[in-house]
C-alpha cells in the first residue's frame, strides 16, 4: 500500500513538473514577461545616458545615483542589453528640481514634518516603435522630521526617492502602465 502511494505521488508530481514545463515552453501570445515588461521582440538594446543635473539646489551625487540605478533596474528587469550608443530605445534625463519645503506645522507654527522632492525630466526614443516616443516628467518625495537636519538624512531620503523615480520610469517606459 505504501509503494502504491509513492506511485501514485510520484505520477502526481511528474504530471505537475510536465504542464508546467510545457507551459514555459509554449509561444506566448503576446510581449509581456513575469517581471511586468512588455519590450516588442524586436528591441535587443538600452541607452541610459548620464543624467544632468540643472537644480539649483545642488547634490553632487544624484545624477550619478539615479542613472546608475536605472542602469541597474534595467539590468534586472528586463532582457535588454546596454549599449553605450545608438540603442533601439534610449532614454535622456536632466535632475529640474532638488526642494525641501515643511508639510506639517504645529500649533506654535514649527514646522514638524519637511518634504524632500526631486524632480527629473526624461526623453525617451524607441527607434524601432517610435510611436511610443515621449518627453516626460516625474517626481517623487520623501518626508523627514524636522527636527532632523536635511543633511543628516539626505542620504536615506535620497536612496528612497531615487528607488520611486527608477520604478516610475521603468513602468512609464517599458512597462506601458
Amino acid at each position: 500500500m505504501k509503494r502504491v502511494f509513492h506511485r501514485k505521488t510520484l505520477l502526481g508530481l511528474c504530471s505537475a513538473i510536465a504542464l508546467l514545463a510545457a507551459s514555459l515552453l509554449a509561444p506566448s501570445c503576446g510581449i509581456y514577461s513575469f517581471s511586468g515588461t512588455s519590450i516588442e521582440p524586436d528591441v535587443k538594446t538600452v541607452t541610459i545616458n548620464y543624467f544632468e543635473y540643472k537644480a539649483l539646489r545642488v547634490n553632487p551625487s544624484l545624477s550619478n545615483d539615479l542613472t546608475e540605478a536605472l542602469k541597474d533596474k534595467f539590468r534586472k528587469m528586463t532582457r535588454l542589453i546596454e549599449v553605450d550608443l545608438d540603442g533601439d530605445m534610449e532614454i535622456s534625463g536632466e535632475v529640474t528640481g532638488y526642494d525641501t519645503k515643511a508639510m506639517a506645522v504645529t500649533a506654535g507654527e514649527i514646522a514638524a514634518q519637511n518634504r524632500l522632492t526631486v524632480s527629473v525630466k526624461i526623453s525617451y526614443m524607441n527607434r524601432k516603435h517610435p510611436e511610443d516616443d515621449f518627453e516626460k516628467s516625474f517626481s517623487a518625495y520623501a518626508d523627514y522630521d524636522s527636527s532632523n537636519s536635511l543633511d543628516s538624512v539626505e542620504g536615506t531620503l535620497c536612496e528612497q526617492i531615487v528607488e520611486q523615480l527608477v520604478e516610475d520610469i521603468l513602468n512609464a517606459t517599458v512597462a506601458n502602465w
